[in-house]
Formats: structure tokens, sequence, C-alpha cells
């Protein structure tokens, strides 16, 4: 799905919200909000007033690591993007070159057999493309501890459009958890940043619900647009029966990111029933796909070229995407990971209906 519509470079949230003024947290963003092609206008602290009792947010407990590292290929300076580790100790990253402005620009990967020096005397080996095709992500060895050389040397993955780092912590969610095996996102679910221990505390005095699931996500296709490539995730059993019980009771189930999305659906069965699951997903949530579980969803503002809008179009349809980002261009909405957020929720009629059907 490509939108036919361009945001204008002024759209790019170049700072976390807390950052743009006095008074200022993490919940001063806008709040679009889509039922159809019906769309309204709020802050995000009135995020609880379209919510009710017995809906239950998904929501990804995956930290955000330093996953930027600086190298050396022979004489020449990089950045590696360390994105996913996998079953064989092996990473897949993203070779990178400085920019000369503080962040980094796409570099051709490998070729096979290269190596770069990272700090602490630890080298990487480039081995293989990740996927045939595609030069951007490569399989490479590590001979060293990873989530310590990241812990000691690495930095949050940042692009053009922010104006400078930011700590990490500014890319750590409400809701991230510490893994033991040092297990993380390269890239920050970044849906769930507006929220706040306030916001929190406030849905669950309203009877919404938290089923916490883990989807730890590899580097995004900020370039490229391609589509994401196999992450590992995590749903629990006592998650999956909160999704359960919420689908069979009338409540809607809102992921918080399309991280959440993908985790969730991938333990979603053909009879619509979530069960525990872990392991690597590959799924890519399409139209022709669509979901099983999720009737609503809590996202950033995408580019018109992003695959993530094929999951929007599955969970609202093309007509109210457009809509949508047609009203948050008009109205000078901030896209991407410090920017505003898009809450879309199914028409009444329809959630009703499909309620009506599982009950059947």
């Amino acid at each position: 799905m490509t939108l036919a519509l361009r945001v204008p470079d002024d759209r790019s949230a170049r700072v976390p919200a807390e950052q743009r003024g006095p008074g200022r947290d993490r919940s001063s963003v806008r709040l679009l909000v889509s039922r159809g092609t019906e769309v309204a206008h709020r802050r995000f602290a009135e995020l609880p007033g379209e919510l009710r009792a017995g809906d239950v947010l998904v929501v990804n407990t995956s930290p955000t690591l330093a996953a930027a590292v600086d190298g050396r290929l022979g004489h020449a300076r990089v950045v590696v993007h360390f994105s996913t580790r996998g079953d064989d100790g092996r990473w897949a990253v993203e070779l990178r070159e400085p920019d000369g402005r503080g962040t980094t620009r796409p570099r051709a990967g490998g070729p096979e057999g290269a190596v770069v020096s990272l700090p602490d005397g630890v080298e990487l080996v480039y081995e293989e493309p990740v996927a045939a095709g595609s030069g951007r992500l490569w399989w490479g060895r590590v001979a060293g501890d990873v989530p310590v050389l990241l812990r000691r040397h690495g930095r949050a993955i940042r692009y053009a459009y922010t104006e400078r780092d930011q700590p990490l912590s500014a890319y750590q969610t409400v809701f991230a958890l510490p893994y033991a095996d040092g297990a993380g996102s390269a890239e920050m679910p970044s849906a769930a940043r507006p929220f706040t221990a306030r916001t929190v505390a406030r849905l669950v005095s309203r009877g919404v619900q938290f089923a916490p699931v883990t989807l730890h996500t590899g580097v995004a296709s900020a370039e490229a647009h391609e589509p994401p490539y196999a992450e590992r995730y995590e749903v629990p059993d006592a998650s999956a029966r909160l999704v359960n019980a919420a689908r069979a009771g009338g409540g809607r189930v809102v992921a918080i990111g399309t991280t959440a999305v993908r985790a969730v659906e991938s333990a979603a069965g053909a009879d619509r029933v979530v069960r525990s699951a872990g392991g690597w997903t590959g799924l890519v949530v399409t139209p022709e796909r669509g979901v099983r579980v999720v009737d609503g969803l809590l996202t950033g503002l995408h580019e018109p070229a992003a695959s993530h809008l094929l999951m929007l179009e599955a969970i609202a349809g093309r007509a109210a995407v457009d809509r949508a980002y047609e009203e948050a261009v008009r109205e000078f909405y901030l896209w991407h990971e410090f920017g505003d957020v898009h809450l879309i929720l199914p028409e009444e009629n329809a959630h009703a209906m499909s309620c009506s059907g599982n009950h059947a």
C-alpha cells in the first residue's frame, strides 16, 4: 500500500515531546482518532476517554538496545547497527557510514568475509545476506559478548530526521522490561512512548486491562520500506487468556504498536483463539491475510510508502487510512518515533456485529 500524498519535510518530530517546551512530558503529543472514515483530533492525555471497561491493550515489553556501535572496516569509519541475534549466535547487522552530521547513511553490506573492528578488540566477520536479493542486513559472527559491547559502547539508533543523539532512556517505553540474556529491540516500539505511569493508572482505574507480549524488533525499514524480517516473539499464557476473555465478553483488543499486532496475531489460530506461543515469526499482516483478534491499533504515523501501512489497511480498510493521513497532513501532525500517534478503533456497529459473530 502506498498513500497518494506527500508528507512535508517539516513534519518530522526532531526531538522528544518533553523537550519541546516547559511543562511538557511524553504524553504531550497529539492523538488522531479514526473510527472508519470518521476522524477526531485529541490530545494523548484524552486516550482513557476513548477506551472503556473490558478493553484490553496489548503492549510490547521489549526494551530498546543501544544498538549502534562505531567501528572500522579497513581504514574507513563505519557504524554497525545490531539488529537481531540468531539461534546460532550470529547477529543480523546493518553497516552504515557517518554522514558528518552526527547520524549515518546506508552503505552496501559485506563483502563476504569482511572484518569490522569494534571497540574492546571485538571483531565482526560478515558471512552472508539475511535475505536473498537484499544487501541491507547481513549475518555476522562476533568474537565477543555483544550485550556487553552494546552496554559499554553503544548508543540508540537514530536517523537524519532527528536533531541530535538522545540518551537511551529517551527510547525506553514505560512497559520495557530487562531480559536476563540482554535481548531487546534494535529500535524502540515507539507507539508506547507517550504512555506515562499516570496514563496507565487512569486506564486501569477505568477498567482497561493490559496484556504484555514480547517482540524484539530489528531495524526498521526507514529507507527501503521492505517487509519486516523474522523476529523473536513471545505471547504468555496469561496474556492469551486476557485477550480471549475480552473478545468473549464484548471488549475490544487494541494493540499498542505494529510489533504488538505481529506478536499477538502470530499466536492466533484460524479459530481466532490466542494460545501461548513463542519463537520466530515471519508473519506479515496484509489486507489479504487480515487480522484474527485485533480490533484496534495505536500507532505512530508512517511514511506513505512504508510496509506498515498494509497492516493499518488490514485493520481499518483503505478508505479509513487514506482519510486519516489526509487529516494528519492537513492538521500538521508530527511523524516518526517522537511524533504524534494514531488510534484506530472499529466503528461501533461493526464491532457489535463482530462480537455477535464470536458468540455464534
